[in-house]
């Protein structure tokens, strides 16, 4: 079972004649274009099935309106999936980058599509998937990390993808940074937040290459055996720095059944089903097969609720100025308000 599409949403439709007229010069063999569809999950970067003569190909590019280069970056991103299709065989193979904004409107990259299932916050209803099998996919996601975080990173053109040195306080006062310059409204929780973390950094120079964003909606999963993972998708923000910060991001996006309620179940993977394994109960198994030395989860945490609380707040800082008319992201201040909270929550407890 693919991923979900749909058809492109209105301001986000791509030009095909102008597409397939470039595609024809940089792709051997290629002549039609019959079928584009928009993938519906993901908030940030717009990815696009392109049913092709050649068959079916991927196109990434930026989202409408957005001028936050750093996270939306094509060339960096299609430059990590070339460095790392080599050495880690999870990935979709990397086709083409193009620079010309006067092609599609931005710059993007195409890749080959790994057919799968991808899990978002609801299953399709040919899909069912049991306490045993959500718990090997829980065992499947920490290993895959694990694996990841193993790649030697002093490579010289894998280390470039990155500088380790002060990673942790260069991400805490950068998010910070992006939080204040996309903030709408006033949220308690979040000023908690930028005073706690500057001076609950933990001390640290454990480096390997890091996801960024790794959770259930980023992987793609063997249908026939929904514990196996065949690929790893949206590198965007790939680089160099503390795995621990890789696990607290992902560990922001594992909501537990006790946590669920509309606004969540709207937005979470399904790391809620029965059989998942806690938070808590990942953040062991990843100590216990990665070997790495064991501290206090709370702050890596705490860092992962308000960085994605940021992303949040920056994707509906666009639609609050008109930017974007996505109705998806009418309500997201009010999931800000809730990654706020559950960063709160955990280092005060």
């Amino acid at each position: 079972m693919a991923d979900i599409l749909n058809n492109p949403r209105k301001g986000e439709e791509l030009p095909i004649p102008e597409l397939l007229d470039y595609l024809k010069t940089v792709l051997d063999d290629i002549h039609t274009i019959q079928h584009v569809k928009q993938f519906q999950g993901g908030y940030s970067n717009l990815t696009y099935l392109l049913e092709t003569n050649l068959g079916a190909l991927v196109l990434r590019r930026p989202p409408v309106g957005a001028n936050i280069q750093s996270a939306h970056d094509m060339s960096r991103e299609f430059k990590v999936l070339s460095l790392l299709y080599p050495l880690f065989h999870k990935i979709p193979k990397p086709i083409h980058f193009c620079s010309d904004t006067t092609i599609i409107g931005a710059p993007f990259y195409l890749m080959e599509k790994v057919e799968g299932l991808i899990l978002r916050n609801a299953l399709p209803a040919s899909i069912s998937l049991d306490e045993k099998t959500m718990a090997s996919l829980s065992d499947s996601f920490v290993k895959n990390l694990v694996d990841l975080h193993a790649i030697d990173c002093t490579q010289p053109n894998i280390s470039a993808l990155g500088k380790p040195e002060g990673y942790v306080q260069r991400q805490v006062s950068g998010w910070i940074d992006r939080y204040r310059n996309a903030e709408t409204f006033h949220i308690p929780s979040m000023h908690f937040l930028m005073e706690y973390l500057p001076l609950s950094m933990p001390s640290t120079n454990d480096t390997s290459l890091i996801h960024n964003d790794y959770k259930f909606d980023n992987l793609v999963l063997n249908e026939s055996n929904p514990a196996e993972i065949l690929a790893v998708l949206d590198w965007e923000m790939c680089t160099i720095g503390d795995p621990l910060m890789d696990l607290g991001t992902s560990l922001a996006y594992w909501f537990e059944a006790t946590e669920m309620n509309p606004l969540v179940k709207s937005f979470a993977n399904l790391t809620w089903l029965p059989g998942n394994k806690t938070r808590q109960e990942i953040w062991d198994y990843y100590i216990q097969l990665s070997g790495r030395k064991n501290t206090d989860s709370a702050f890596y945490f705490a860092f992962g609720c308000f960085k994605v609380a940021t992303i949040i707040q920056q994707i509906y800082a666009r639609y609050a100025k008109g930017i974007t008319n996505d109705p998806r992201f009418a309500h997201l201040d009010k999931l800000v308000l809730a990654f706020g909270d559950r960063g709160k929550l955990a280092v005060r407890l």
